[in-house]
């Protein structure tokens, strides 16, 4: 049925991969040997130099082997070799080609470090030294890591001044555009403000008194008329008195302007 032979072929597809896990899994895991993050060193003729090894294993390890090489166009020998028994034992010197070489590692505290010292160097020193570590939990894996070590006669200084003025540079330009953004912003609170203001003002004029300035709209009260006050004369006088009023005063009469 071709249904079972589609489940057969996914079940060994599973198969396969578990099994290349289960053999790449001790390997993801496995001893690492680190010379620290320059891979180029550089002393002065006549100095020393230490030259770092340090190694982590997962698994731990019991009886592991540690050797420094030497590497250059025309050599290639071995410098120190030594054992760790296990991770409470320090690590011991079986071989040494150079008087010159010190171990000055110790596995103590977890720090598994293997590093070598070199005394009096010469010229003839420069080349690659490589750290090499074999345990045996681990199918007796060798792993390894380089550095390369040049011999001068002096250490060059290293001129920053360009560096220096590039740095400046670029500062003064960030802190220009940090200026510019923060007076935008002051510019534009102080025109938001003044804009606020000015429709504040046109709002309390809308009711004061335009009536003199005859406006449309104004909420002003109509004036009362003026009343002017007139003496009569002697004629009005006698008319009055001759239709009989009863007032011996003489009116008063009320105009209007």
């Amino acid at each position: 049925m071709p249904g079972a032979g589609h489940r057969g072929a996914a079940r060994a597809r599973w198969l396969g991969t578990g099994l290349l896990g289960l053999f790449l899994l001790p390997v993801s895991l496995s001893l690492e040997v680190s010379v620290g993050k320059a891979t180029t060193i550089y002393a002065v003729n006549g100095t020393e130099i230490l030259l770092p090894c340090t190694f982590t294993s997962c698994f731990g390890f019991q009886n592991l082997r540690f050797w420094w090489s030497y590497n250059s166009s025309d050599t290639f020998k071995i410098l120190i070799d030594g054992i760790v028994k296990n991770e409470k034992s320090d690590p011991k010197v079986k071989l040494k080609d150079d008087d010159r070489i010190t171990l000055e590692g110790s596995v103590k505290e977890k720090v598994n470090n293997i590093s070598i010292l070199l005394r009096n160097l010469e010229f003839s020193d420069t080349g690659k030294y490589t750290c090499h570590v074999k345990n045996p939990k681990e199918n007796y894996l060798q792993h390894q890591a380089t550095i390369f070590l040049q011999v001068v006669d002096k250490l060059e200084e290293v001129d920053n001044t360009v560096t220096l003025i590039i740095l400046a540079v670029v500062g003064g330009v960030i802190g220009l555009l940090i200026f510019i953004l923060l007076v935008k912003k002051f510019i534009a609170f102080i025109i938001k403000k003044t804009q606020e203001k000015k429709k504040e003002c046109l709002v309390s004029s809308s009711g004061n008194d335009n009536t003199e300035n005859g406006l449309p709209g104004s909420k002003a009260e109509e004036k009362a008329p003026t009343k002017v006050l007139l003496h009569p004369s002697w004629a009005q006088v006698q008319i009055f008195l001759a239709l009989g009023a009863d007032r011996q005063e003489p009116p008063v009469i009320w105009e209007t302007s």
